[in-house]
Order: C-alpha cells, then sequence, then structure tokens
C-alpha cells in the first residue's frame, strides 16, 4: 500500500531532512507534495529523479492527502493542521503548538508507540531536547522507575534552523578575521559563545525549552510525578545536540546494569571509551539516526546507589524532529 504525502515547510531545514528520509528509508510514496510560503513557491526540487514544484500552502492544499509532515510555525500549524484533518489528511506535527494538548498524542516511537492509536487526526512530535534525552532515558526509567531527571543541554545553531546555522559560520568567519558581526536571528553572537537558550524566559526562571523538556517528559513517560529540571543553552555547534543527564532512580542500580539495558535498547549506540577519552560529540551524532550515549558512570554524590550520570548527543534536525516523525508516519 502506498500513501500520498505532502510536507510542510518543505524548503526549510527539517523540510529537507524529510525528503532524504523518505527516500533512504523508502517509505511508500504514491505521490509527494511539497508545500511552503509565498516565496519559496515554484522552487523546483530534484526527488528520486523526478523534479517537484514547491507550491504555496493554502486551504486548498490538502485535498487526497493521506499524511502531512508538517514543520512549520505555531501559528500555522493552529490555522492549517484542522484543515488538513477536515480534508482526511493525518498530520505529524513538529511545532509546539499541539504537545501538551491532551487530545494529542505526544509520540518517541521507541517510548510510547501504543499512544499513535488514540490520535483524533493530529500527532505531535517532541520538541527536539526532549526526544534526545528520552529515547536512552526511557529504557532505564521502564526498568527501575526515576525518580529525579537533572539534565543541562548543549544546543546546536540548527536548533533555530537554517538561517541560525548560516550566521552561525558568517560570524565564526568574522570573529577570526577580527571583524564586528552583529546577529539578526540569534540574540547574541553564536561564534565562540555559549549563552541562554533563545526562548523566552518565565516567571519562574526557566526558559520555554527548559519547560518544554520538564512537561512533555512528563506526558510522554506517562509519569505526572517525575520530577525534571533542565537547563537549555546554545553553543557554537553547528549540528546535533549533547546533553548532560544525572538520573536518580527509585532503587539502586549499577553502572553495568545501565549498559546493559542500553545495549538492548533501540535508536541507542553506546559510545564510551574511558582508556581513549572518546565519548559522545555533536560531530560523531550529525547526521547519525541513533543517540550517542557514554560518559556512564556512578553518580557519587548519591551513596544509595541510586544515581547515574549519561552523556548523550543525537542530530536535533534527524532524530530530534525529522526523523521522529517519519518513523511516525511509518507507524501509521
Amino acid at each position: 500500500m502506498s500513501y500520498n504525502v505532502a510536507i510542510m515547510g518543505a524548503t526549510g531545514a527539517v523540510g529537507t531532512e524529510f525528503l532524504r528520509l523518505l527516500d533512504e528509508r523508502k517509505f511508500p510514496l504514491k505521490s509527494l507534495k511539497l508545500l511552503a510560503s509565498a516565496r519559496s513557491a515554484g522552487k523546483e526540487i530534484e526527488f528520486q529523479g523526478k523534479t517537484l514544484i514547491v507550491e504555496e500552502l493554502c486551504e486548498a492544499s490538502f485535498e487526497g492527502v493521506d499524511i502531512v509532515l508538517a514543520s512549520a510555525s505555531g501559528t500555522l500549524s493552529k490555522k492549517f493542521n484542522p484543515i488538513a484533518v477536515a480534508a482526511g489528511a493525518v498530520v505529524v506535527d513538529n511545532s509546539s503548538a499541539y504537545r501538551m494538548d491532551p487530545e494529542v498524542p505526544l509520540v518517541v516511537p521507541e517510548v510510547n508507540p501504543e499512544a499513535i492509536k488514540d490520535h483524533k487526526g493530529i500527532i505531535a512530535n517532541p520538541n527536539c531536547s526532549t526526544i534526545i534525552m528520552n529515547v536512552p532515558v526511557w529504557p532505564l526509567h521502564a526498568a527501575n522507575p526515576i525518580k529525579r531527571i537533572v539534565v543541562s543541554t548543549y544546543q546546536a545553531a540548527s536548533g533555530a534552523g537554517i538561517a541560525a546555522m548560516n550566521e552561525l559560520a558568517a560570524g565564526a568567519q568574522a570573529y577570526l578575521n577580527g571583524e564586528d558581526f552583529t546577529p539578526e536571528v540569534l540574540p547574541h553572537p553564536a561564534a565562540f559563545n555559549v549563552f541562554n537558550h533563545n526562548s523566552p524566559v518565565g516567571p519562574n526562571g526557566y526558559n520555554e525549552e527548559e519547560m518544554k523538556m520538564v512537561n512533555e517528559t512528563r506526558k510522554i513517560f506517562n509519569a505526572p510525578d517525575i520530577q525534571v529540571t533542565a537547563t537549555c543553552v546554545r553553543v557554537p555547534v553547528m549540528r546535533a545536540h549533547s546533553e548532560s543527564i544525572n538520573i536518580q532512580f527509585t532503587n539502586p542500580i549499577t553502572e553495568q546494569e545501565v549498559r546493559d539495558l542500553l545495549a538492548d535498547a533501540p535508536g541507542i549506540q553506546i559510545v564510551d571509551d574511558r582508556e581513549n577519552s572518546y565519548f559522545p560529540m555533536p560531530l560523531d551524532a550529525d547526521s547519525e539516526d541513533d543517540i550517542l550515549v557514554g560518559r556512564i558512570r556512578q553518580d557519587i554524590s548519591q551513596p544509595d546507589g541510586c544515581g547515574i550520570d549519561l552523556f548523550v548527543s543525537g542530530d536535533q534536525i534527524r532524530k530530534g524532529a525529522a526523523l521522529n516523525a517519519v518513523q511516525i508516519a511509518e507507524l501509521l
């Protein structure tokens, strides 16, 4: 059986990755429609030996479409997703618009694929940092319930889109040339710098990215009482996020037990070579499907044996966005 698929936001970083993945994974396509803003309409994109023309996103875009892979703003998702559903499509939405809607499943296929069956036309793709954390943390939680997670993220420019990636490159060149550089996409210079994630800071002092990791993890794990605290920052990396994860379990757990659980879990590659000090790095995670997991060690600050530390890297555009959505479409 094959399907009529539309990509909403086809010319962006995630939209481009959708195309690559649909081809690589041999998704059963009957037809493929590329949708974007008016300024991108008419652009030609080569796909599987054919030239596809980007169409302007409009209310008539979804006639005959079975699945929509949406990577647009929350505003556009709120406007067009209901139209797509009314036309008979199922939308896999990458924006934050529906993630915390109790009527919309929030899905990481390695964690809660069964949630898909409850969809009412829209399935939400979680935040990239949430996905990258949840893939390795879930098999540990399933074996030994987690009480608390403390996570610090090191997020690449890719999380803010192609324009931010280009700005990082331009800013680095300007810095090395001794030239002044004023950022326009990100709030601060990204090159040779680290700063608070570029999302609004709320009254509680947490930025939106941090609260997404807290609330989305509770929903995906169906664990409203799990305690999560996050610190999210931008670092001068082009693509792939990294995260330092400290976990407190209900019961004691050994480093070897963690290794064994992760070795058998889907979507994970253990990179943990202490002798050569080789651990997960964003350069190695770039364009990889798996989340790289290393620095697996007992938390010496928890003498009861219930603490574990991890360091992970994952491609934000791929597993953190496009791949997760395509996997959901495959499950559909």
